[in-house]
């Protein structure tokens, strides 16, 4: 198939790149789009070429297939040197996305025009690189230093228009775009040579110098782990210190070090796995998701007037309810009051924040869901009040109404017999604070309906949240492999380890919490009262409990938290306490390393998940780590806990796990069959296929 088509407008050649379905920079199209630049070039009767593009994409980036592979030239930077060698002005005619190397493409270009639709954007960020075909020196060139640093930093695209604002683009044509573009190379060409973007320095001033300085310093506090974060500063750095040509062979070369950094791969599997979480393996991509006008939530607690304040971000009016006017009135006021930080932080404007107000309307009694499209139940974690409510949700609401529950852990199906219409009940288990946390577990149990799971998987999208499909269990994924941490962490206790040293080795591998500062953070009396429901002891956690320390909310938890200081100190009484337990159960202490806290601590976790893909919980183990990437706050460049057991290698995990059950007499330690058959034929998690929820 011809990728790149010429075709003359009287003295313009236009080279029209069609590589469906996103013209991704492939060696292929690199090759003809320097073929027909080349030949534009040399044709005496030409003055000027346009780069446009087929279909609604002008070029949404490299082919990342291509990454890691042996390079095939001419490479992009080739590509792009000779486009902006060129003695004939070469103008883009951006029609819709250019990202990445298309932008990139279109920056080596001499002016650019776009259509209103187009979308600008630089998002190597995201896949744990920086932009590598002269990103981090033409865009500083062409906007200045520190909105260059800012928009590649974020990996966000901007529209036409703001493109404009910034520089980034010469027009926004809402008529022709390539008669725009034609006549905007005519007027080049008949102006002589042009200036390419290189050779351009106005913008790296000493005031863009200051700036750019300013917002790099805190991008490295906040991301001091991430490799493609310190490059893309060092990069942009260059722009201002070095010429262009030296700028560009630096870039490269940082560009070519994150392809091979072990967290670099591990950001483009997350990227990856991101959109692999979003096709559910079983359902059609012809099923269509139910219309969604009206929502309403049952519980205006904390968790509650969180997924509240989700309907209403996204636009959607949402009823929230509760048992009395009081109770309710509660809720609003505290969904209010944290739309009022928002806007004294400056992150939303006053309108913003009353035009969201206005989208909620507080209620009392379950009569008021009976006009919702979809009702999140989001009450107390008790199976008897979760069936009382579906029952009574199951006379009131209209037919086809989707009927979700917030539970953590219970069993939903369990939940749904409450009704006479189990095909509308499904989970929608949010993460607190719903209305900050990324993540969405859409949890299908059988005979749940593909376009209720479909509607599930597109309200995630439409709130802002990564949706990831798992199927129904005791704590579903997230949960259920986080019991087995706590219990590792309480294990860990007993054996030796105090709560500080757990805590650091867990922030040492990237977390921003350990598991005890965490505990203290969220109450310990949550997870207690929880054991209790279900029969389940902790020696340290239920003694710590009873002795009335909770957490930071009473001022003391595993750690002490002086006149309501935010950070724990160590506690004395609190690691007497454990010595005794230990005592108590016949356990000789011994000291463990952070590298022991840590894998002692993961591996029951990755175990465990293999247990969840053997019985068809989740899809994929890239489910299971979008799961704890975006609900847990694993950190990214570790690529979640599936990725990471790969890294380490199965078989060490399998002789880790089997010495913990010995010494332990745990079985549940015992290496789960599907880790055991992985480790023993020498593959990994990333060679299982996808199978449905």
């Amino acid at each position: 198939m011809e990728t790149v088509r010429l075709t003359n407008r009287g003295a313009v050649a236009i080279a029209t790149i069609d590589n469906p379905p996103v013209n991704a920079l492939s060696a292929n199209l690199r090759a003809a789009l320097l073929q027909a630049v080349t030949k534009a070039a040399a044709e005496p009767e030409i003055s000027a070429i346009v780069i446009a593009a087929a279909g609604r994409t002008f070029v949404a980036g490299a082919d990342i297939s291509e990454f890691g592979k042996p390079p095939v030239s001419p490479l992009l930077p080739e590509l792009l040197a000779a486009i902006e060698a060129s003695a004939k002005p070469v103008v883009a005619a951006v029609n819709g996305a250019a990202l990445g190397g298309g932008l990139e493409l279109a920056l080596a270009c001499h002016a650019r025009v776009a259509a209103p639709a187009a979308k600008l954007g630089l998002p190597e960020i995201r896949l744990g690189l920086i932009p590598g075909a002269g990103g981090t020196q033409r865009l500083p060139r062409l906007i200045g230093g520190a909105k260059a640093f800012a928009m590649m930093l974020s990996g966000e695209s901007v529209s036409a228009e703001e493109g404009l604002a910034l520089g980034l683009v010469d027009g926004v044509i809402a008529g022709d775009l390539l008669d725009a573009a034609c006549a905007v190379a005519e007027m080049l060409a008949a102006n002589g040579k042009p200036v390419p973007i290189s050779a351009k320095t106005d913008r790296l001033n000493a005031a863009e110098r200051g700036d750019f300085e300013l917002v790099a310093k805190s991008a490295l506090e906040k991301a001091a782990e991430m490799p493609n974060v310190a490059a893309l500063v060092e990069s942009v750095r260059n722009a201002f210190d070095l010429p262009f040509e030296q700028g560009l062979a630096a870039e490269r070369a940082l560009f070519v070090k994150l392809i091979a950094d072990e967290r670099s791969k591990a950001l483009r599997y997350v990227f990856f796995a991101e959109r692999e979480a979003a096709r559910v393996p079983g359902i059609d991509a012809s099923v269509k998701p139910r219309p969604l006008a009206r929502a309403a939530v049952i519980g205006a607690g904390t968790m509650g007037g969180g997924i509240a304040m989700c309907f209403a971000n996204a636009g959607i009016p949402v009823t929230l309810i509760e048992t009395s006017r009081d109770l309710v009135e509660k809720g609003y006021a505290r969904v209010r009051d944290t739309y009022g930080f928002s806007v004294k932080r400056g992150s939303l404007s006053e309108a913003e924040r009353d035009e969201r107000m206005a989208l909620i309307a507080p209620a009392v009694g379950l009569q008021a869901a009976a006009d919702a499209d979809i009702v999140v139940e989001a009450a107390f974690e008790e199976m008897g009040v979760k069936q009382q409510i579906f029952g009574e949700l199951d006379r009131i609401a209209k037919p086809g109404v989707i009927l979700a529950t917030n539970t953590s852990y219970l069993d939903i199906a369990t939940i749904a017999a409450a009704t006479s219409r189990p095909q509308d009940v499904i989970g929608l288990h949010f993460f607190s604070p719903a209305n900050v946390m990324k993540l969405l577990e859409v949890v299908r149990p059988a005979g749940t309906a593909e376009d209720v799971v479909a509607t599930g998987i597109a309200l995630g999208r439409k709130l802002g949240k990564v949706a990831v499909v798992v199927g129904n269990c005791f704590g579903f994924v997230g949960n259920r492999m986080l019991a087995q941490r706590t219990r590792a962490a309480e294990r860990l206790l007993v054996a030796g380890a105090l709560p500080h040293e757990v805590d650091a080795a867990v922030t040492g591998f990237g977390f921003k919490m350990g598991p005890f500062a965490m505990s203290d953070l969220a109450g310990g009396d949550i997870s207690w009262r929880m054991r209790k429901s279900l029969g389940l002891k902790a020696a340290v956690a239920d003694a710590l409990c009873e002795a009335g320390r909770f957490g930071q909310k009473t001022g003391k938890g595993y750690y002490l938290y002086p006149e309501g200081a935010r950070a724990g100190q160590r506690d004395q009484e609190v690691e007497a306490l454990i010595a005794r337990i230990s005592a108590d159960q016949g356990v000789t202490r011994r000291a463990f390393s952070a590298d022991e806290i840590v894998a002692r601590l993961l591996d029951p976790m990755v175990n465990e998940g293999a247990r969840i893909l053997e019985e068809g919980i989740a899809a994929r183990p890239g489910d299971i780590d979008i799961v704890w990437l975006n609900g847990y706050n694993w950190p990214a460049w570790r690529g979640g806990p599936m990725h990471w057991a790969d890294t380490v290698g199965l078989a060490t995990i399998v002789g880790r796990l089997e010495a913990q059950a010995a010494e332990t007499g745990d079985a549940s330690l015992e290496p789960a069959p599907l880790l055991r058959r992985l480790a023993a034929e020498g593959k990994g998690f990333s060679d299982l296929k996808a199978k449905a929820a």
